[in-house]
């Protein structure tokens, strides 16, 4: 199979000459989710050139440093959208070098496809395993390429020729369309295909090909320790018990997991935890759920793009063909859709970096201010799933740090959206339960025993002074642990 059709061959250039075709003040959609099939050559081309500055970039999710960090420390990207891992990009990023905007992974297609806000993408760069005629193979993740491509003047296409020909056959793409004339998404299995297996691109919009053979770079899982299996077996656990009450299938819901050491670690919980014939409809597929999948544990999965160790990267494109008939690629814009994961009923399971004793949860800002990474699909995920829960560890920072506070310092997620919350002290059921017993819940069940002592006299001293008695706060203490972290290092 040839991956650039005849008529195409004249567009083949060099990184550097494609890079000429983006000027100053551009907005580029570039592909790219959690680490994969994100374009390499044309962003360290622009980096090294430098004759485009002020660039706006847009991308699925997270890349890696050879396109944000090159890009961001050649001082060029002047905004970003929307979720980024990068060292570099999130340090300029907080030091206000560079604007950047989190949103909801869902509504980053549908705001480009109806160019809410005035945003247009003048050129989509996109990592693809093969050109058609019909139109683009992408690379092992999806992202927002789909809309990239679609709404762009122009497109530049990094062909990587080390993506196995075997990939041909595991996207699905499907266009829904902007409202009114939005059509429903006839999904009613996380396994239904229901699209095309490229992305229409008509030949005249590429403007270039650039053939490449750079690999991603994997990404790094840290080895569950015992406290992430503890975190684990809590959840299995408690999953258990909502099958033996009747309240979930014996092979549970579609399951939907975040990424990290944390839920890497929950999911390997389940190979030991009895559950069979499972499905996942998630944005992010990850070593463990691979491992699932290679057991029968689980039979197939949706997902927005596989995101592997470099041993597990080996493992999946060495049997391409076999993962073609259980993997199911898609875009953003279906693997996060609200519609769908509240038709499913998902179980999700997302990790904060911390929640306050009513159950209000932050996921994206370190003491209030400096951004993270960004909240990603866990607010497509934790609003409509049929089941959420959040899964943490109780402290940071060797104990410096409690990941349960009197008040979060960043709200991601209201305490009218969460349900549960695990760490390895236990599990809090925050269903039905109003504001002062989900505070008891956290406090005696999640919190770590050092915390437990003063975040018990913190609430005590808020019934005492707090106005109202609904939702108890201090406001004079409310935040004090983590101005007391900002000042000495710990929240203690």
């Amino acid at each position: 199979m040839s991956r650039i059709p005849a008529g195409l061959q004249s567009r083949v250039m060099s990184a550097e000459q494609a890079a000429r075709l983006i000027t100053s003040g551009m907005t580029l959609g570039m592909s790219g989710f959690t680490l994969v099939g994100y374009p390499k050559a044309i962003p360290g081309a622009l980096a090294a050139s430098g004759h485009a500055k002020n660039l706006t970039l847009c991308t699925g999710a997270s890349v890696g440093d050879d396109m944000d960090g090159v890009m961001a420390q050649a001082g060029i990207i002047k905004r970003r959208y929307s979720y980024q891992s990068n060292k570099s990009m999130r340090t300029l990023i907080n030091d206000g070098s560079i604007g950047y905007i989190d949103m909801h992974l869902s509504h980053v297609p549908t705001f480009i496809n109806r160019r809410m806000g005035g945003i247009h993408i003048d050129m989509a760069v996109i990592e693809c395993a093969v050109i058609t005629e019909e139109g683009l193979i992408p690379a092992a993740s999806m992202g927002a390429s789909d809309a990239f491509v679609r709404m762009a003047d122009k497109v530049i296409v990094e062909l990587n020729e080390t993506i196995p020909l075997d990939i041909v056959g595991m996207h699905d793409v499907f266009e829904i369309g902007t409202p009114p004339h939005a059509r429903p998404i006839p999904i009613v299995h996380p396994l239904d295909r229901i699209g095309v297996n490229f992305i229409p691109c008509p030949p005249e919009k590429i403007a270039a090909i650039v053939v490449t053979d750079r690999q991603d770079k994997s990404p790094s899982f840290t080895e569950p320790n015992e406290v992430s299996r503890v975190i684990g077996r809590n959840i299995v656990g408690f999953l258990r018990q909502e099958v033996e009450a009747g309240r979930l299938p014996e092979n549970l819901l579609p399951l939907q997991s975040g990424v990290g050491a944390v839920a890497n670690a929950v999911l390997q919980a389940f190979a030991d935890g009895g559950f069979r014939d499972l499905t996942m409809y998630t944005e992010t597929f990850q070593d463990s759920a691979l491992d699932l999948l290679d057991r029968g544990i689980v039979l197939g999965a949706t997902t927005c793009a596989v995101s592997f160790s470099e041993a597990a990267q080996k493992r999946f494109y060495g049997n391409l063909a076999a993962y073609r008939e259980k993997l199911i690629l898609r875009s953003q814009e279906l693997s996060n859709n609200p519609e769908v994961i509240r038709r499913l009923g998902l179980i999700s399971m997302n990790t904060p970096i911390e929640v306050d004793i009513y159950g209000n949860v932050n996921s994206t800002h370190i003491a209030g201010s400096a951004v993270m990474n960004g909240i990603g699909g866990s607010g497509d995920f934790t609003r409509n799933a049929a089941l959420n829960i959040f899964a943490t560890e109780s402290i940071g920072k060797k104990g410096a740090i409690s990941c349960i506070v009197p008040m979060v310092s960043h709200v991601d997620h209201t305490e009218h959206d969460t349900q549960i919350v695990v760490t390895e002290q236990g599990v809090a059921d925050l269903r039905w339960k109003i504001p002062q017993e989900r505070a008891e819940l956290l406090i005696e069940n999640c919190a770590h025993p050092d915390y437990r002592p003063m975040l018990r006299d913190y609430l005590a001293q808020a019934r005492k002074t707090a106005k109202s008695q609904h939702t108890p706060h201090d406001l004079k203490q409310a935040l004090s642990w983590h101005q007391r972290f900002l000042e000495t290092g710990s929240m203690k």
